[in-house]
């Protein structure tokens, strides 16, 4: 499989419909790995198929962060849903690998419940609270087209859009 290229904001694709993933095939496996790849290239804790370009509804999240063994893969959430989300909340600055070298401080809640589809094909759910909220919360904010920059005003996403210009024409 293959490490690919992240997306980066203001890129169009951050913001298309995702498609809801019928079966797992040779395709979504193929998928699997490329996230896997690609995410750990960047040193992520999550990565959801949009980064990369595909516009199926799934993202993967750092086994150890998910509860699991260091040495496991990552755990993948095909068609995930959001089942629960606490009141209390948590205020912390958070990054994107869609958005290099940019952290933003968002509230989300404590706690967060997602049900999904595993890569073995079957339903499953996983809770979490803190950071483990959320990494679940943020991405399935990019299958739903919900981006870092959509808890900022106009200004300040104005200088991130300038910012990210900058690191794409220096990187040209």
């Amino acid at each position: 499989m293959a490490v690919r290229e992240v997306v980066v904001w203001p890129d169009d694709r951050l913001r298309q419909a995702s498609v809801e993933i019928k079966e797992i095939d040779a395709s979504v496996r193929e998928l699997y790995q490329d996230l896997v790849d690609s995410m750990y290239a960047e040193n992520g804790l999550g990565i959801a198929a949009l980064q990369i370009g595909d516009p199926r509804r799934m993202f993967i999240v750092e086994p150890k962060l998910a509860g699991k063994a260091a040495e496991d893969r990552p755990v993948a959430f095909i068609n995930p849903e959001i089942v629960l989300v606490s009141d209390e909340q948590q205020d912390s600055e958070e990054g994107c690998l869609s958005f290099p070298d940019i952290y933003i401080k968002v509230k989300r809640p404590m706690t967060a419940k997602v049900r999904a589809m595993g890569m073995d094909g079957q339903m499953f759910e996983l809770e979490g609270s803190g950071l483990l909220a959320r990494c679940l919360l943020h991405e399935h904010d990019h299958l739903t087209g919900k981006l870092l920059v959509d808890f900022v005003g106009p200004l300040k996403r104005q200088m991130i859009k300038k910012k990210l210009s900058k690191l794409k024409d220096d990187a040209a």
